[in-house]
């Protein structure tokens, strides 16, 4: 006899086996308080290193200096560490995909090829098991990002701490847009260039339809709020475009080839839209013009292989840093889901290979919130700033160094998850094995 299973079964027992992962996924809770940590070593990212105490109050950084004192502020003694400002990818999955493969999980790709109506934030997951694993790596924020099609909606950054979606959100939003490109789509990719050609200007003819509709509707919006007698039916995606077109909303473009590159710059050029560039694995190639459009540029994956057989090996890991000598602004993404934890080994890839620790370090803190115009929240260690920090034991570019505490908005972070907890579960193990 068979056994099957309804797909509501199979629906429910994904559900429950979630959630029995999820109960179990952290002990103990965020808290928010004062914080006094004395002693440390402030890596402050724009104003170099400070020898100190920092304070914490009301969810920002109230003060660094020596010989702090605070009262009912809980003291944390740090000498010999190090006091780091969290770290930030500038595009992920996290939050949007559970296992990538299982597509029961996945909320980062819907139907249709443009939908600039769509929002990753009401997609996010606060209760991820990725999450926890993440921000215990010292990456505090994130931006999620949705996937598929020429404009897959808006990507959001979001802090890694929150019960909802909305409460998680950290102010800053961009529409995403994949670059037409006649390149093939990997190695499944059977289609001749004419027809790879082809299948690009027409993708070039939607986008320039696009726009042009979107200025004519907004138009008709306009001239409606002073004529009511004017009529106009809703359109959703030309109401979401809206923003992006007259320069309100960065749009994000991912774009990676060369060639295409120098197209999406002369694009931008024509459009005038608020861009910054996103994927740009050969960026290294066209760096030159990339500074001189001056549009900025998240990057990554670093840790990757070349986008073609006759490159070196190392031209992923140093793509970043020779974009970043040609003068572009370049801030460094994992562009992953399962292993954003990785962020500060992509940004250490990059160091090694030509960028330099400190524009790598800043490629990851103060660069993605000056792009994202958050500058006065995010990204160095300064008075009145969001406390996003961790503290840790040595260089959190390398491997081997231990994030000991992390603050988010000035939540005292719980320093554990599924990764540490199935560790612990394993290390000593009862019953145990019997020989």
């Amino acid at each position: 006899m068979r056994l099957t299973i309804q797909p509501f079964m199979l629906v429910l027992v994904v559900l429950l086996m979630t959630t029995a992962s999820l109960s179990a996924q952290v002990v103990g809770k965020a808290t928010k308080g004062s914080f006094l940590l004395k002693n440390a070593t402030i890596e402050t990212v724009t104003k170099g290193s400070v020898k100190g105490d920092l304070l914490i109050k009301d969810g920002k950084i109230a003060d660094i200096g020596s010989g702090l004192s605070a009262t009912g502020a809980k003291e944390i003694d740090c000498t010999g560490k190090f006091v780091y400002p969290g770290f930030i990818d500038g595009g992920t999955n996290l939050g949007l995909i559970e296992v990538s493969s299982v597509s029961l999980t996945q909320d980062a790709r819907e139907g249709g090829d443009i939908k600039p109506f769509l929002e990753a934030l009401t997609a996010v997951n606060p209760s991820s098991v990725a999450i926890p694993v993440t921000r215990v790596s010292g990456v505090t924020t994130v931006i999620a990002m949705p996937e598929g099609g020429l404009i897959p909606g808006k990507a959001a950054l979001i802090n890694l701490v929150g019960y909802s979606p909305d409460e998680m959100y950290a102010g800053f939003k961009a529409m995403r847009m994949n670059f037409p490109s006649s390149a093939a789509r990997g190695r499944r990719d059977r289609r001749s260039e004419e027809d790879r050609k082809k299948a690009e200007e027409k993708t070039f003819k939607e986008i320039t339809k696009l726009w042009d509709e979107t200025k004519l509707f907004a138009k008709i919006k306009a001239a409606k709020a002073t004529d009511a007698s004017i009529m106009q039916e809703y359109n959703p995606t030309l109401e979401g475009m809206i923003p992006v077109v007259e320069g309100k909303l960065p749009l994000f473009i991912e774009v990676n080839r060369s060639a295409d590159i120098l197209s999406a710059l002369k694009w931008i050029k024509k459009t005038g839209v608020k861009a910054v560039l996103t994927g740009v694995s050969e960026g290294w190639r066209v760096a030159d013009s990339i500074a001189a459009a001056k549009i900025p540029v998240i990057t990554g994956p670093v840790i990757g292989m070349p986008t073609r057989q006759s490159d070196r090996y190392d031209r992923p890991y140093a793509n970043a840093g020779l974009m970043a000598k040609a003068g572009v602004t370049v801030a460094i993404r994992s562009n992953d889901t399962e292993n954003v934890r990785d962020l500060p080994f992509h940004a250490g890839f990059a160091a090694a290979y030509g960028m330099g620790r400190e524009e790598a370090l800043k490629a990851i803190t103060i660069v993605p919130a000056q792009i994202m115009g958050l500058e006065d929240r995010l990204g160095s260690l300064e008075v009145g700033k969001d406390a996003n920090l961790f503290i840790c034991d040595g260089d959190p570019l390398e491997t081997k160094t231990q994030i000991e505490q992390v603050f988010i908005s000035g939540w005292e972070i719980p320093m554990n998850s599924r990764h540490s907890l199935l560790y612990d579960e394993f290390l000593d193990r009862s019953p145990g094995i019997k020989n």
